[in-house]
């Protein structure tokens, strides 16, 4: 199985500590940024699988990420909010992750599985 390229746009706590909880999988392949985020093509570039962003970061550009969404129909983009401990997912195919685990399951294997 390949690994799951993993992206963490930001720099903030929220962002570290799912980063930290997602080490542990040696299916995924983690991979930080920086703000400000690259053009939707140097992003496409990084072939991700995921990318998690902090919802109520200022460097948060949704509309890079959106435009992403409709190149890449497998790619899952997870908004973490951290003032109401929140997930938004963002997919261009539909699916259901309604626990952490399926969330995790839909991160490690995608979403055709």
């Amino acid at each position: 199985m390949d690994r799951q390229r993993v992206i963490l746009y930001g720099n903030s706590v929220v962002l570290a500590a799912i980063g930290a909880s997602l080490e542990r999988f040696p299916a995924l392949e983690l991979v930080s940024l920086a703000a400000p985020l690259p053009s939707a093509t140097e992003l496409r570039l990084l072939s991700p699988d995921v990318i998690f962003f902090d919802t109520g970061s200022a460097e948060a550009n949704l509309n890079t990420l959106f435009a992403l969404l409709q190149d890449c129909p497998d790619l899952l983009v997870v908004g973490a909010n951290p003032e109401n401990a929140q997930l938004h997912l963002w997919s261009s195919g539909r699916f259901d992750a309604v626990t952490s685990a399926d969330l995790l399951r839909l991160i490690v294997y995608g979403p055709h599985v």
